[in-house]
């Protein structure tokens, strides 16, 4: 497994944009406060803080709908790994329930959840080949 990003779900998405671009001074990927999803390169370039609207996760999760929208998570830990399926079949072998997935997500992305014995929640995602038309 590598470790992908730390992303924190936020309510206000541009304060907080405008908080880690222009207080902490790190470079975002890009530059746009609107939202509702943002990376910030971290300097050395081998990790990411990332920044996600609460509505929008809410939204591409549906199962988490309650938490996201309210006072829930605040945070996940993104773990990029090489075959979701294996991996995820693996957990479940060690009696890690999973909340979701595997999953395909948006256009290059398939993804897992599951939560730590504290409720943190992590997320497992694959990158894979684009689709063919």
């Amino acid at each position: 497994m590598e470790l992908v990003q730390v992303r924190l779900v936020v309510r206000d998405f541009g304060e907080c944009f405008r908080f880690y671009r222009d207080v902490l001074g790190l470079t975002p990927q890009t530059d746009d406060e609107a939202g509702p999803y943002g990376k910030f390169t971290l300097p050395g370039g081998t990790a990411a803080v990332a920044l996600q609207q609460r509505a929008h996760l809410a939204r591409d999760a549906p199962w988490l709908r309650g938490r996201a929208t309210g006072g829930g998570d605040a945070a996940l830990l993104v773990l990029k790994v090489d075959d979701l399926d294996a991996i995820t079949a693996e957990l479940r072998s060690r009696g890690a329930p999973l909340e979701a997935g595997p999953e395909d997500r948006w256009e290059r992305l398939r993804v897992a959840y599951l939560r730590d014995p504290e409720g943190n929640l992590i997320e497992l995602q694959q990158w894979t080949a684009p689709r063919q038309a």
